[in-house]
């Protein structure tokens, strides 16, 4: 298990990684574009959030059990996300694309958080996405021919194995000190908001999904793997194993 110093490092070294080539020009087709373009522009809108709320309840969290460091680690990884909407966003306009301002599966997750101060639910809650942005982003990756976009998403792929690590541990850190009555009824609690959340993105953009290569019975798959490898996992059920 990580402290939370040993994640600010990672943060700032993998700051310095340069795993995009800003000097190739986007070579897409206009069928990848209209297949593609919605959700990269939802994804990349997603990508951009401040992170206000996120860190006012890591905050409250690291002050209640005294970890001051978690903070300035909440706010590198915040960093680490808002360079995944800047470089999504500097390609949609590269390709001549609007950057879009809304889209309602942003709006859902920002009510959701605008709400939410329990760095519990916080942190499922980026796990899910995450982990559903690794198939994301895998799936926009095989969808184009375009080697500028592939640099972003294997970029983007790269940071994301990471930021599940990061939000797992703190997420087992949380669970453990849960009482068995708690522990009992937060299992299923954790599987029904991953499951729930994972079709309503597969619905948001089967589209790409499908242009990927992703059939739902796949897609799913994929899901149930990172359900026990995360959420099964902390929850410590005879299924769960880490790899």
């Amino acid at each position: 298990m990580n402290n939370s110093q040993y994640w600010i490092n990672h943060f700032r070294v993998n700051a310095q990684e340069k795993r995009v080539n800003w000097d190739l020009s986007p070579q897409i087709t206009d069928a990848e574009i209209a297949t593609i373009l919605s959700s990269l522009q939802a994804w990349q809108l997603g990508e951009t959030s401040e992170g206000k709320h996120l860190i006012a309840a890591a905050t409250k969290y690291a002050n209640h059990v005294g970890d001051p460091a978690y903070v300035g680690a909440i706010r590198l990884f915040i960093k680490e996300e808002q360079k995944h909407g800047n470089n999504l966003g500097t390609y949609l306009d590269r390709i001549n694309k609007p950057r879009i301002t809304k889209d309602w599966g942003d709006s859902l997750f920002r009510k959701i958080r605008y709400f939410n101060t329990s760095m519990e639910i916080w942190t499922l809650a980026v796990i899910i996405v995450e982990s559903t942005a690794q198939i994301f982003y895998q799936a926009l990756k095989d969808a184009t021919q375009c080697t500028l976009l592939k640099q972003i998403c294997n970029d983007i792929l790269v940071d994301e194995a990471y930021h599940i690590i990061f939000q797992t541990e703190r997420l087992a850190i949380i669970y453990d000190g849960k009482s068995a009555f708690s522990k009992s009824w937060r299992t299923a609690a954790y599987r029904y908001f991953f499951y729930a959340t994972s079709l309503l993105v597969w619905f948001g953009h089967k589209k790409l999904f499908k242009a990927g290569g992703l059939t739902f019975k796949k897609y799913f798959k994929k899901m149930q793997y990172k359900y026990v490898k995360t959420v099964k996992a902390i929850t410590h059920s005879e299924a769960a194993l880490w790899v």
